[in-house]
């Protein structure tokens, strides 16, 4: 009977080793349980991860603004390269020679309009000589038509008064037409302005700017990518030469699925970090903009749905998020670098979309903007050593006009023909 009673304790001690056993397994997947559950709620609930997230940039291309050869290459791939900096020049003596002979062009013209105005004075003297020449002539005859009919002087004398009143009249009326056509070229201007000398000064800009264009510059400070351009090779305008990654000017595309995306706003906190530099260096950042559309909508073909055979897919949306974290001076980014992207969607008082416009550029560069400052100089000097003379404003002749000269003409010629 012991011996049966010591075998029934025995045999019960296991189970009950289980039984604990079993309990305390299930005490702990009720705590993990709970303190998942608790995780989420505090945590996981208020974040949104892919590591569906890449690197993106500015890949600015330089290209030429103009035909022409190869004659230097400055970079190489991986250097870096500062704003205006020359990175490529072209042979340039085609350029300089054209730029020359604008420049003689120029001055050609600025003493050519020069002489316009000269002959123009001229005229100008010459209308007046020929107005006192035909109101002497009109006075001679009207004084002495009266003396025929006393005997004074005869007839034929009167006539050679009156000849030379026709005389004067078609001097005079000369006089005027040439000033006329010379103040046609010249009138209500002066020098500086004149179209001749505008048109010569835009054509001067215009080879000044395609021999500077010769020597190519940097329009952004960055690094160098796939340099295409070699020594002796003729390029074309648009020619790809090489690529210039501005690295402090990247951001990352994050694709989201769509069911992650309903709590997610513009503004929202981001937390990065790639696999190059691993979880130890950590970027932030902020959410600047949320895709208006998924990849496979702006794909060059797009999925028709309308088919019998269709299977759903969860589909992604980019997410652009903005770096701002220093790290990126210790610890650059490459374009196409994969990330892991968690964005912090507690707060969701921003906005969906962008509602209002940019008043200020994304981008720009002013590498372009005083290409014209040094050629002001250039067509000053050219101006200043063949002006010779201040600028003069050419006024319209005043005085007797050919109407009223025309005029007294007439009533001379009404007056021979009474008297005769």
């Amino acid at each position: 009977m012991d011996t049966q009673n010591k075998n029934n304790s025995i045999a019960a001690k296991p189970r009950s080793k289980r039984k604990a056993s079993f309990l305390i397994l299930l005490l702990v997947i009720i705590c993990f349980a709970v303190g998942g559950y608790f995780y989420y709620l505090t945590y996981l609930k208020f974040y949104q991860s892919t590591d569906d997230a890449y690197v993106n940039g500015n890949l600015v291309t330089l290209t030429p603004e103009i035909a022409g050869t190869v004659t230097t290459v400055m970079p190489d791939e991986g250097d870096f390269v500062k704003k205006g900096q020359v990175l490529v020049e072209l042979d340039s003596n085609d350029t300089q020679i054209a730029l020359q002979e604008a420049e003689a062009k120029l001055g050609s013209k600025v003493r050519e309009v020069r002489s316009l105005y000269a002959t123009a004075d001229n005229f100008k003297a010459k209308v007046a000589a020929s107005q006192v020449k035909y109101r002497q002539a009109v006075n001679d005859y009207n004084r002495r038509k009266h003396l025929v009919e006393k005997g004074a002087i005869s007839k034929e004398d009167l006539n050679h008064y009156l000849d030379t009143v026709d005389a004067t009249r078609s001097e005079l009326k000369a006089s005027q037409e040439a000033l006329k056509m010379t103040l046609a070229l010249v009138d209500n201007t002066v020098l500086k302005s004149h179209p001749g000398i505008k048109s010569a000064v835009a054509n001067l800009r215009q080879s000044y700017l395609t021999n500077i264009r010769t020597k190519i510059v940097a329009p952004v400070s960055g690094y160098v990518a796939k340099r295409a351009v070699q020594l002796g090779s003729r390029v074309q305008p648009g020619t790809p030469l090489m690529v210039i990654v501005p690295l402090h000017q990247v951001w990352v595309d994050a694709n989201f699925k769509e069911s992650q995306m309903k709590d997610m706003r513009i503004g929202q906190p981001v937390t990065l970090t790639s696999d190059l530099y691993g979880e130890k260096v950590v970027y932030k950042g902020e959410v600047e903009s949320l895709g208006i559309g998924t990849g496979s909508a702006f794909s060059l073909l797009p999925a028709q749905n309308a088919s019998g055979n269709w299977i759903k897919i969860v589909q992604r949306l980019p997410v652009k998020i903005r770096l701002d974290d220093a790290n990126q001076d210790k610890y650059p980014l490459r374009i196409g670098l994969s990330m892991l992207a968690e964005v912090s969607i507690k707060n969701t008082d921003g906005k969906l979309l962008s509602v209002e416009p940019k008043t200020t550029p994304s981008y720009s560069t002013d590498v372009y903007t005083d290409a014209l400052s040094q050629v002001d100089s250039i067509v000053t000097k050219i101006l200043h050593d063949n002006l010779g003379m201040p600028d003069v404003t050419l006024d319209a002749p005043t005085d007797v006009t050919p109407a009223k000269s025309e005029a007294a003409s007439d009533k001379a010629m009404t007056s021979t023909q009474s008297a005769k």
